[in-house]
């Protein structure tokens, strides 16, 4: 799992190992980890599941899948 900008201030590191199923699991468990102020940054946020993008949190995780987590970014 990789963090950008308000996702990696909120978690205090920029990568970090998970094992999940779903992604609603690996949110789940970096929220209990993490706490209230991740929780707040992910409801901005949207996910590259092996540089797909998605917000379907239902979305089925592979043994090794590599997870973005990315908040709004503003400017262009």
């Amino acid at each position: 799992m990789r963090y950008f900008a308000g996702a990696r201030a909120a978690v205090g590191t920029d990568t970090e190992v998970r094992d999940a199923t779903t992604l609603a699991d690996l949110v789940g468990q970096i929220v209990d980890d993490h706490g209230a102020r991740l929780e707040r940054v992910l409801t901005a946020c949207s996910f590259l599941v092996d540089g797909t993008s998605t917000r379907d949190r239902a979305v089925a995780l592979h043994p090794g899948a590599v997870v973005d987590v990315l908040p709004p970014f503003a400017g262009g």
